[in-house]
């Protein structure tokens, strides 16, 4: 009976999963992109700068799966590389403006009143600015590596969550078991902790996807501009800008592929979300 017990919430949740195709479908997706950048360049183990002359822009055969560019490299390890290369920034850089905005967002809905008005002025200030064209003129100042294109992404993208999450904090802070937590002497750090926290999580989580899709989407047009993940490491937008280079030729399996994991990543995150998001209105 207890284990019944035990496993009864694990199946509910299962049956919930597997019950709603666009979360799976989502996760599916998902799971498919990462392998492709994280796990795929070690299985396929071809140098992605290998460069074969004699067998330049080709289509893909038995030799070169997907092909090779203008240079004779290997159009597949060049993709899966390439993934790596965007995955590594794009996934940290989400993490970080996920964090800043999050805790900016706290400190603007717990903060005192002073507080609130200032870091909300300070606030629109930074969504008014262009964040592309902000982003293309650091990345044109600032010297172009993985931990600086990671801080760029990170501290431009935070501002819509901060103030989502600020909204939220101070729409909760009206209910009761959070004024009768703070008639028991609790912190605001101890309330954003246990209580505001699990509130908000079903929105943090959705929002958290989305910005993974974005942060791929800015990197990728970043590095179609020049401006991102510089040779000789390749992206996705990168290697989409240089077939778009030599189009004339015709040259479709060296845009398609790049072309469709951008594509996939950002369905991926889009698909994700929405499917959380309906997991938890159907939970309320």
């Amino acid at each position: 009976m207890s284990e019944a017990i035990l496993l009864s919430p694990t199946r509910s949740l299962g049956s919930r999963l597997s019950g709603d195709f666009t979360l799976v479908a989502g996760l599916v997706l998902s799971a498919l992109v990462l392998f492709s950048g994280f796990v795929a360049p070690f299985i396929y183990t071809v140098s992605p700068y290998a460069i074969h002359p004699a067998a330049s822009l080709q289509p893909p055969s038995t030799a070169f799966p997907f092909g090779t560019d203008e240079l004779g490299r290997d159009a597949l390890a060049l993709l899966l590389s390439g993934g790596f290369a965007t995955l590594v920034v794009a996934l940290p850089a989400a993490v970080l403006a996920f964090a800043v905005g999050v805790v900016y967002g706290f400190a603007a809905g717990l903060g005192p009143f002073w507080l609130d008005k200032l870091l909300m002025r300070l606030l629109d200030v930074f969504l008014a600015l262009p964040s592309l064209i902000v982003l293309l003129f650091f990345a044109a100042l600032v010297p172009q590596s993985d931990t600086n294109l990671i801080l760029l992404l990170g501290l431009i993208s935070w501002p819509s969550l901060a103030r989502l999450v600020r909204n939220e904090v101070l729409a909760q802070r009206c209910r009761d078991f959070i004024l009768a937590a703070e008639q028991s002497g609790a912190s605001r750090i101890y309330l954003a902790r246990v209580h505001l926290i699990r509130v908000v999580a079903p929105i943090l989580v959705v929002n958290g996807t989305f910005m993974v899709g974005d942060s791929i989407l800015t990197i990728s047009a970043l590095s179609f501009l020049g401006l991102g993940v510089q040779p000789p490491q390749e992206s996705w937008g990168s290697l989409l800008q240089n077939a778009l280079d030599i189009a004339a030729l015709d040259p479709w399996w060296l845009i398609l592929p790049p072309g469709l994991l951008v594509f996939s990543s950002l369905l991926a995150a889009s698909l994700t979300g929405q499917g959380l998001l309906r997991l938890w209105g159907n939970r309320r």
